[in-house]
């Protein structure tokens, strides 16, 4: 037998005879519908995965429910499911920062996001399992408004400037560095005198990867020989004027102590790349939409990329992940 499907529900209301008062059962439909809306939360899950994790703009979602389903909603409608469904994740999202904040290792980016035709940014900090955006300006505070006081990892990032204030243990990408090796040997080919350069600084990373020992205090030994040599190589350039690879050279001395911590710490990574492939969907989806038209549009859009990027990095189901949220009694 086919089994029996509720699509619709109807409450009889009554009216008592002697006191006139009006009379409609009570009805408990918290894991049928969101809130105090008409759409269940099969649909809303299944509009906030088309979405964000299908990148699907919002009149491309409105044709195919009408399409497929032959439900008609307005553009208005599928963006206040979309609102809502962030609004009643905010204990989600924050218990996605909280473990960012509990994780040894974050990586840390950003990258442009308009609002209403407004340049900003938008902020990715991640750990294996877990992605937490946000949409705000280019200011060190960002970095310490969600990592909070209580971050005593390993931060991993680029050189920007916002980052040179966190007090912790930094790792610096090595792949920033090595691709501005390369645009400058591509600048300058005939200089002999910078190739050299280049392939030794290449060499000290090459050889910083290798090291395998168990031992944390041979690691650390390791480190700092490492980092010597590396300061060796670009000590003759660093008052040379009329070396093209002063200003790297300057870097190195700056943040020598942030470039091979992964050679003490084996769980740190030398690159920052896995910031990088947290804000590829996002980057695409700007390409898509162009950004936001709003602050609240904004909110739900970090709330959501936040929440589906995690399930995502968990390998979890997003549609089933959507829905179980949505009826959670914690929400």
């Amino acid at each position: 037998m086919t089994p029996l499907r509720v699509v619709e529900h109807r409450f009889l209301a009554q009216v008592c005879p002697l006191c006139q008062k009006r009379w409609v059962a009570s009805a408990d439909l918290d894991d049928v519908v969101v809130g105090k809306q008409r759409l269940g939360v099969g649909l809303v899950s299944l509009i906030a995965t088309l979405r964000e994790r299908g990148r699907l703009p919002i009149r491309t979602i409105q044709w195919l429910l009408d399409t497929v389903y032959q439900l008609h909603l307005s553009v208005g409608g599928i963006v206040a499911v979309l609102h809502q469904t962030a609004h009643q994740a905010q204990g989600a999202v924050a218990a996605v920062r909280e473990r960012v904040r509990a994780s040894p290792v974050v990586h840390a980016d950003e990258t442009g996001w308009r609002e209403d035709g407004v340049n900003g940014y938008v902020w990715t900090f991640s750990a294996p399992t877990e992605r937490y955006f946000v949409r705000r300006g280019r200011d060190k505070g960002v970095v310490d408004d969600v990592l909070g006081e209580e971050f005593d990892g390993v931060l991993v990032s680029d050189f920007y400037a916002a980052y040179n204030h966190y007090p912790g243990l930094h790792q610096r990408c090595w792949v920033h560095l090595l691709r501005e090796i390369h645009d400058l040997r591509q600048l300058y080919p005939e200089d002999d005198g910078l190739t050299q350069w280049a392939t030794a600084v290449r060499a000290v990373y090459d050889d910083a990867c290798q090291v395998t020992h168990s031992d944390t205090g041979v690691r650390q030994q390791q480190q700092h020989r490492l980092e010597e040599r590396l300061l060796s190589i670009c000590r003759p350039f660093l008052e040379d004027t009329l070396a093209v690879q002063r200003k790297l050279c300057r870097r190195v001395e700056r943040f020598l102590p942030e470039l091979l911590v992964f050679v003490s710490h084996p769980m740190v990574p030398p690159d920052n790349n896995a910031a990088e492939r947290s804000l590829r969907h996002l980057v695409t989806s700007r390409k898509i939409s162009g950004g936001t038209r709003s602050p609240q549009g904004s909110a739900t859009k970090m709330a959501l990329a936040s929440l589906f990027g995690t399930w995502q990095a968990q390998g979890i189901n997003p549609l089933l992940a959507c829905r179980q949220l949505l009826v959670s009694p914690q929400l």
